[in-house]
């Protein structure tokens, strides 16, 4: 049981709706495992209330903060300072205190490069196809492009939103199109949230076709632990890997943000093992 007294910091999540959010138990178990006098909960903002929730946050003395849907976005007008990044993505995740108010960061894109790097993954010289053209998808090619891919296939079941993302290196199409993308091996990245727990069973793409130019494939869902996408992938002869492990990065990442040190491997891998247990996961 946390002792929380009157030198506990606070530290929270803005969004709506909250209410099955993770970071809670992400980041108290840090707080726990490191021996840091803080205490993170969540709170339920309404779409008109936002402005009051972020300035009311600073007037609390409220540490640093996660924003989740839908504020990414939306939030950025009311920060002080934005990191290159976040500005770059156009979205904002981590809310770190500082004078007069607060900076963003965008940890989502950090969060996959690093939950890449732990699974052996690499993006520099290879091609990617990104699905879906939202938020996630901007974070993905952002951080791709940065990290040195050849080349992206943006693949939305609109081509018009996949447009909307395009920039040099990327080429947009829509679903309808994409058996115009030559047959090699790519590195695929789902950004949308086709298959997601409670409607399992489904994937952006259905033809096995496509499955067969993808040698490693990221699905950004952690639920279900293995969704169709994935499922697909490894049928076509690739290799699989879910979100659960970007989730928990782009987490550690904003602890290490607002703490200003490195949370070490051995506790990462232990929270690890502890979320697949909260989600009832065995592998």
């Amino acid at each position: 049981m946390k002792n929380v007294n009157g030198r506990t910091r606070l530290l929270g999540l803005i969004g709506n709706p909250i209410e099955h959010t993770l970071s809670p138990f992400i980041h108290n178990y840090l707080s726990e495992k490191l021996s840091i006098n803080e205490v993170y909960v969540p709170f339920l903002v309404e779409q008109e209330r936002l402005k009051e929730a972020v300035r009311g946050a600073y007037a609390l003395n409220v540490f640093g903060m996660n924003v989740t849907i839908p504020y990414k976005n939306q939030v950025i007008e009311y920060l002080k300072e934005i990191d290159v990044l976040a500005k770059e993505i156009g979205a904002v995740n981590t809310l770190v205190r500082i004078k007069d108010g607060y900076k963003g960061y965008n940890t989502d894109a950090l969060g996959l490069l690093r939950a890449m790097e732990s699974q052996g993954i690499a993006i520099k010289g290879e091609e990617a196809i990104v699905i879906g053209a939202g938020g996630g998808a901007k974070a993905v090619v952002s951080l791709l492009l940065k990290e040195g891919i050849k080349g992206i296939y943006l693949c939305n079941r609109h081509k018009e939103g996949a447009q909307k993302l395009a920039k040099e290196g990327v080429i947009p199409m829509g679903f309808d199109e994409i058996k115009k993308i030559p047959y090699k091996k790519y590195l695929a990245v789902q950004t949308t949230p086709v298959g997601m727990f409670p409607k399992e069973g489904r994937a952006p793409v259905e033809d096995e076709e496509f499955y067969k130019k993808i040698h490693t494939g990221i699905d950004l869902i952690y639920r279900p632990f293995s969704t169709k996408f994935m499922e697909m992938v490894k049928e076509g002869g690739g290799k699989a890997f879910n979100g659960l492990k970007m989730l928990l990065y782009q987490g550690v990442i904003a602890y290490e943000l607002w703490n200003d040190r490195k949370v070490p491997e051995d506790i990462i891998y232990l929270l690890y093992e502890e979320l697949k247990r909260e989600l009832n996961i065995s592998e």
